[in-house]
């Protein structure tokens, strides 16, 4: 839907792709000259008048305001004879585009960049404001009225329906509203009626149309709509056969109600995957708009949007390498490559390269290490997998108590690594099943916050792979200790030995583990 919204966007910017590429600069010495604007701006406004989402093309120079003072000229295009003429009245939507558009570039155009500003009033004009960079300042304004009828009922109505129908293969329906005046201007879907108590997402349009919004509805996926006639018809048919087959229609049953709680815990993976990647792109785009805008020209501040871009990019990375983890332990196909590591510098490479994300969410990231700890066997990629997805987790249920604690310590034959929270807690019927792939427990508290219920399904494995264990300590309200031990050097090499570990000693283990989180 967010995608959506810029390609609409693109569309009021197909006829002016090339204008960054012009001098501002010659074309006021070309106006004041000849009162016109060259042959190759020309072929500009030419192809924006030929296109149907604009009705008429008006400009006014920067110190010839028409709509303060009558007499000074205001200028319309001919689309025949590609001219601009002088007019003696206009209507007051493009004197509110022009407006508009002299009141922003009063304050960008000291620290502006770019040649040319684009300022949006709503659906009703598009403004551009030509720069010449040379002497900063602004040449004038060029107002394109919208065709409103063209823009709803011909591209916004047929590209939704193009896009998005039909509903029952898409999974979702939209309406396009006018929240001004409460109107659906076009539906996706025309036989799905408009209710506020029914939308699922709100997704506005980046920096124009400003009374307009798009509303959402999300209904079943096609994989619970299969799901669900699959069981169907799987009752019906065992069903007649009832007497006969009575044991086959129990088993049947149950294997199809697990096949359908399978299919939507996928949906609500997908849904809640879309949304882990879109938060960092939506960071990016943001800190690159403002770049791109050259709203920032403070050093300081450009590098702290440099940083926040590169962090966001690594999020979005990690989130992929996330599903690709998943996806390769799935199919037999995750490569170990266990060599002897520094637990500890592993954990404060960590700690140091996340500890502006995590403190910037206004956590206390705090580090313990243990001195003169041994090598364990690791491998170096698989332990930033783990530690990194144990983080997460700390951030997105601690609401309250925002405190994160990595702490390295020997734990018998094991380097063991503790990742310990002061957040919401793990109820106890629920520490089994944390492990599995795609659960996620929801209570009141928890139910808010996105995730995919791949994360700690990820962490086991990759544990496992390594020859570790690990073990989770948790109260509810009072936070969660997750211990991974990585065997070391020693013990791998002295196989003999660890099978000797009585299980009283483990039950130590556990018992220190939990005196810890005291």
């Amino acid at each position: 839907i967010e995608e959506f919204t810029s390609q609409v966007r693109n569309r009021f910017y197909i006829p002016f792709r090339g204008i960054r590429k012009l001098d501002i600069a010659h074309m006021k010495q070309y106006y004041n000259e000849h009162h016109n604007f060259p042959e190759s701006f020309k072929k500009v406004l030419s192809d924006a008048s030929n296109d149907s989402i604009f009705e008429s093309i008006y400009f006014s120079p920067q110190d010839q305001d028409h709509c303060i003072d009558s007499d000074y000229p205001i200028h319309v295009f001919n689309s025949v004879n590609k001219e601009f003429e002088p007019v003696d009245e206009v209507s007051e939507l493009v004197c509110d585009g022009m407006g508009l558009a002299r009141s922003r570039m009063k304050v960008l155009i000291d620290d502006y960049r770019w040649n040319n500003k684009v300022t949006f009033d709503t659906h009703r004009s598009m403004t551009l404001s030509m720069i010449n960079l040379t002497d900063q300042e602004v040449i004038g304004h060029l107002t394109f009225v919208v065709n409103r009828d063209y823009l709803v009922n011909d591209f916004l109505s047929n590209k939704l329906k193009k896009k998005f129908s039909p509903t029952t293969e898409t999974g979702v329906v939209l309406w396009l509203r006018d929240f001004m005046i409460d109107e659906i201007l076009a539906v996706s879907d025309d036989d799905e009626k408009f209710r506020r108590d029914l939308i699922d997402i709100n997704q506005r349009f980046p920096d124009m149309l400003d009374n307009w919004v798009l509303h959402a509805k999300i209904i079943d996926s096609p994989t619970i709509a299969a799901s669900n006639a699959s069981l169907t018809r799987n009752l019906i048919v065992l069903g007649m056969a009832v007497f006969a087959l009575s044991g086959a229609l129990i088993f049947m049953f149950i294997t199809a109600r697990r096949e359908r709680e399978l299919a939507q815990r996928q949906a609500g993976f997908l849904a809640n995957v879309t949304h882990e990647l879109k938060t960092p792109l939506a960071a990016m785009q943001a800190a690159g708009e403002n770049l791109a805008d050259g709203r920032v020209t403070d050093p300081n501040r450009l590098k702290t949007y440099g940083n926040h871009i590169y962090n966001e990019t690594i999020r979005l990375r990690k989130m992929i390498e996330k599903l690709l983890d998943i996806a390769r332990i799935d199919s037999g196909q995750n490569m170990v490559q266990i060599t002897p590591q520094n637990i500890d510098e592993l954990t404060e490479f960590y700690h140091q390269n996340h500890y502006n994300y995590v403190t910037g969410k206004g956590y206390r990231f705090e580090l313990e290490i243990e001195p003169g700890l041994p090598q364990a066997m690791a491998d170096p990629d698989h332990f930033e997998t783990i530690i990194g997805n144990l983080v997460d987790n700390a951030v997105k249920y601690s609401p309250n108590t925002k405190r994160i604690t990595l702490k390295v310590k020997k734990m018998g034959d094991y380097v063991a690594l503790i990742v310990r929270d002061r957040g919401l807690g793990i109820p106890a019927k629920a520490k089994k099943q944390i492990f599995e792939k795609f659960y996620r427990y929801e209570d009141s508290m928890t139910a808010k916050t996105k995730g995919h219920g791949l994360g700690l399904s990820i962490v086991k494995n990759l544990v496992e792979l390594n020859k570790g264990k690990i073990d989770v300590i948790s109260e509810v309200n009072e936070g969660t200790t997750f211990i991974v031990k990585f065997p070391m050097c020693e013990t791998i090499e002295n196989g003999d030995r660890q099978r000797e570990i009585h299980h009283e000693y483990v039950n130590e283990e556990l018992e220190s583990s939990a005196d810890y989180v005291k």
